[in-house]
Parts: C-alpha cells; structure tokens; sequence
C-alpha cells in the first residue's frame, strides 16, 4: 500500500503557507517546504518564509538547507523530501508537502527524467554566450527548437536554460520529448493533490501588496547583508524575483521605485506560469480561498478512507 501524502499547492502569494498550518494543525501533520528559493539560508524575506512563531507552532522541513553558493536541484529535494517524510511518518505525524515549484513537486510524486549527463564544453561556450549576448539569446534558441521547453522556462532562469540546450545538443532530441516518453506516470504515494485559487484581479492585488511589504520589512538591506557575507549577486538564488531587483538597485543600476514595479510585474508573470503548469494535472483538486473548511474536511476524509 503506498503511504498517503497531501500536496498543497497553487500560484505564489496565494495563501498555501497559511493553509497548511491549518491543515497540519487540523490532522497531527508536518510541512514538507516546496519552495525552490526557501532552501536556501539567509534568503528569508523575499522568499515569504514561515517565521518563527510558525515553525514552533507546526515543524517544518527542508527549509534553509542550503547556503545562497551551494547547488541544490529537483534530484535533491526529491530525496530529502523523501527522507523528511519517513520522518514525519515515524513521529506518527501526517507529511504535508507545500510549494508551488511544479517540479520539485512533480520530481517527489512522479519521479524524474534523468536525462544525459553534464556536457561540460557546451556548458562553457553557453557561459560564454551569456557573457556576451545575455540569456535572452539562450532563451531565443530554446523557443526555436523545442518552443514546449521554453513555455515552461523563464528567461532569466539560466540553469534550466542551459540544462535544455544542452540536452538538446548531446542527443539531438528536445528536453521536451525525453519527459514525454518518461511520462512520469510512476506513482510514489496515494495522494491528494489541493490546489488553491483566488480570482485573478483578487491574487494580482494580494501580490501587489506582498511585493511592498517586502520592501518595508527590509528586503534591499537583506540583499545588502548578502552581499557583505561575499555572495555574489551572479548567484543563481540572486538572481530571482526580488533579489534580482534589489541587487540592481545596489549597483546603481535602477531606482527603487523601479525596481518594486520590475519585482510586481514578474511576480505576476510568475504566478500565470504556476498556474499553466498545475493547470495540466488533472488530479489536482481545485478549491478557493475562501473553502478552507470544505478543504480540511476533504482532507480527514482522505486520510480516514
């Protein structure tokens, strides 16, 4: 019998942390943390980690795991994830995973597509590409040859640009075709995928909103401290949204009222990818801000079942 896991997952700024405290309290439960940028140490304000208070108040796994100069991919998660839930498990906990990083989620719950292995000379010359022409010239070649991979991939996301192309150039197949022959259709857990929505206007207001806070709790001195601890702002956890703007800022390179409208605009752009990605799962079981009640009782039902 596969273990049972729940999934709580949607676009950023939408409300899943909030959620799965709720949830966890409601069943004896533990979050597992989805969140691609809430790995990583020192990274607090503009990646919306759960504070102090909330962590005492549920336990809470694969956050601040690793430092802003240390790689960490969906391989990674997946097997901490799995080791956080055996965990979990053994407390006599219920494991709550929580994110919006489709593929980390998508890694611990289907498996993954392991692909060719590192080709390290078209890396360099890609390195070199970026040097002199920007990602957007990356982004230019993956959209011409394999236009699926790049729907998926934001522009100024350089590892998964490179790990596309170089996939691409080591078997002549796009990145696109090897996942749809893997298919991920192997299934690790019983699960029970809740999607968490909000109309699009009330989400973009909430993102908004969130984006500004940022600033005021101190996000530009955060980015600051990083600096001074010698994390370069090439990092790739530096160069994400928030983080990216506030470096420009530090190097004089835009204002800061700029900079928050840079920060809203692709925090937005990122939520419309979250929720086209999740969109394609159709076991997601969608319910509204508002429905916290009916999701808990969904989830007892699950869990009872």
């Amino acid at each position: 019998m596969l273990r049972k896991l729940i999934a709580i997952l949607g676009p950023t700024a939408v409300g899943k942390s909030e959620l799965a405290l709720e949830v966890a309290a409601a069943v004896n439960g533990a979050i597992v943390n989805a969140d691609s940028q809430q790995v990583y140490r020192y990274l607090d304000i503009g990646t919306g980690k759960p504070t102090s208070m909330e962590r005492r108040r549920v336990e809470h796994f694969l956050i601040d795991v690793v430092d802003p100069d240390e790689a960490f991919n969906a391989a990674m998660f997946r097997q901490l994830a799995n080791q956080s839930i055996e965990r979990i498990s053994a407390e006599g906990k219920r494991a709550i995973v929580c994110g919006g990083t489709g593929l980390y989620l998508r890694a611990l719950m289907h498996g993954l597509f392991e692909g060719p292995g590192r080709y390290e000379e078209f890396r360099l010359a890609l390195e070199q590409r970026i040097e002199t022409e920007g990602l957007g010239a990356l982004f230019q070649n993956l959209t011409e040859i394999d236009p699926a991979a790049a729907a998926s991939i934001h522009p100024s996301d350089r590892q998964r640009l490179i790990r596309a192309l170089e996939v691409y150039q080591a078997t002549g197949k796009p990145i696109s075709a090897w996942r749809n022959e893997h298919g991920f259709r192997e299934r690790y857990f019983n699960l029970l995928k809740i999607g968490l929505n909000r109309p699009r206007h009330e989400l973009y207001d909430i993102i908004n909103r969130r984006c500004e806070r940022m600033i005021e709790d101190g996000l530009l001195d955060e980015v600051r401290d990083l600096v001074a601890r010698g994390y370069s702002l090439e990092l790739p956890p530096l160069r994400s949204i928030g983080y990216r703007q506030m470096g420009q800022v530090l190097q004089g390179r835009q204002s800061l009222d700029a900079a928050l409208e840079e920060m809203k605009r692709e925090t937005r752009h990122l939520a419309k990818r979250q929720l086209t990605w999740f969109r394609n799962d159709r076991e997601i079981v969608w319910f509204g801000s508002g429905q916290k009640s009916e999701i808990i009782d969904a989830v007892k039902i699950f869990l009872r079942n």
